[in-house]
């Protein structure tokens, strides 16, 4: 769980918000905004900062209340508490979800073999952000990407899994100490972290069905049991993995088989029932004409 820095002190009234001012539900996330007499009137000698930062209390109708915007994320636990989730200016909206990278280091940094690590989103060559979890590993520690994962689905949804987990000696740091993001490296098959055994297609439709995934995810390799989502896939790219398959093999697949059989060798059941099924319907050679075209596809 993130970390709880308690409750409000002494007048002192604290706010959690969303972008529209308006208070979330208790668990939700959103701004922190404190106000209060406790609360400071501004920044001395800095007005711009001020007006930006010190904003008319909405819930409080006294001439020149104000509200602090922190900038930070946070949330109310049911006891009244008040849990930490990290900087609003390191929010990551990915596909309509809006993920809070802090949560995602709460969950690997619980792990012994991690020193520490860092998410963010990056870019690939298509313009697609995904997850990357950079993570410095403590001395003489040994980890894989599948028990990395398990450990974060059973914290958080699939949205906010990671697709590429990147080791590093240690995070880039500026001469003030704080984590330099410009120079954190791209991922690449040097640094990417991969399990030692990674299971590999052993027919021809897998090892077809392999490389569509593979090059529609732009990586250069992707397991027989490697989940298309917790990689990075999206219902957009699962479209165009729908449409790759049928033109290799001739087949219709709804986009939701995908949701169903999220892995190659899932999905390699689900191409090859349909394939029998159509050839059960075929006389000989209209059977022999689709698996002229099947023996195509698997080349």
């Amino acid at each position: 769980m993130p970390p709880s820095i308690g409750r409000p002190i002494d007048n002192t009234q604290i706010y959690i918000l969303d972008e529209h001012l308006q208070q979330v539900p208790i668990g939700e996330p959103g701004e922190l905004y404190i106000g209060g007499a406790g609360a400071a009137k501004g920044y001395l000698n800095l007005p711009e900062l001020t007006a930006e930062k010190f904003i008319p209390n909405p819930f409080n109708y006294e001439p020149g209340a104000r509200l602090y915007k922190t900038g930070d994320l946070a949330r109310f636990l049911p006891d009244g508490q008040i849990a930490f989730l990290g900087r609003a200016d390191h929010q990551i909206k990915i596909r309509g979800y809006r993920i809070e990278p802090d949560e995602i280091v709460s969950v690997l940094n619980r792990r012994s073999s991690i020193q520490t690590s860092l998410v963010v989103a990056r870019e690939d060559i298509l313009g697609d952000k995904r997850l990357v979890a950079y993570i410095v590993l403590a001395p003489g520690s040994h980890i894989t990407v599948s028990s990395l994962r398990d450990t974060l689905k059973t914290y958080l949804p699939d949205y906010m899994i990671p697709a590429t987990f990147v080791v590093l000696e240690g995070l880039p740091l500026t001469p003030n100490g704080k984590v330099d993001r410009t120079r954190l490296p791209v991922p690449d098959a040097l640094n990417t972290l991969q399990d030692e055994i990674v299971a590999v297609p052993s027919t021809p439709l897998e090892k077809r069905l392999t490389e569509i995934v593979a090059s529609t995810l732009n990586m250069d390799q992707v397991g027989l049991d490697d989940n298309f989502f917790i990689l990075g896939g999206h219902s957009l790219l699962g479209t165009q993995v729908i449409a790759r398959v049928a033109e290799a093999f001739g087949v219709d697949l709804p986009l939701r088989t995908l949701f169903d059989a999220p892995t190659v060798r899932l999905l390699a059941m689900e191409v090859e029932r349909l394939i029998v099924a159509i050839l059960e319907t075929m006389s000989d050679e209209e059977a022999l004409r689709l698996l002229q075209l099947d023996h195509r596809g698997t080349k």
